[in-house]
């Protein structure tokens, strides 16, 4: 009896952490600073200029597709690609032109 009092009373507790995590979990909203390191920009405005591109450079456009949310990982099947991986390649994109403006060819 006196654990079926326990369970009923934290039921509310445990629905409204719930709702909680409902309520926080929608659209992505990055934070304030910048997303982009400055090698970054630097290897994504060398991957732009169409030349021919290193290791290091597909490296860092990798992470920075991986900071926009995109997970390469070939141990599952994704049913939304390729959508994610344009959505993430929009954002590095807009982040590029906000965030690296000394790297946009002038």
């Amino acid at each position: 009896m006196i654990a079926l009092l326990r369970v009923r009373s934290t039921l509310p507790v445990i629905a409204f952490a719930l709702a909680g995590c409902v309520i926080g979990s929608g659209p992505y909203v990055p934070y304030a600073g910048p997303h982009l390191s400055p090698t970054e920009c630097r290897d994504l405005a060398a991957l732009r200029s169409n030349a021919s591109p290193t290791m290091a450079q597909h490296q860092s456009e990798l992470a920075a597709l991986r900071k926009a949310g995109y997970d390469p990982s070939p141990w599952y099947d994704d049913p939304y690609y390729p959508d994610d991986l344009q959505a993430a390649q929009r954002l590095v994109d807009y982040w590029f032109q906000t965030e690296c403006p000394q790297h946009e060819p002038g």
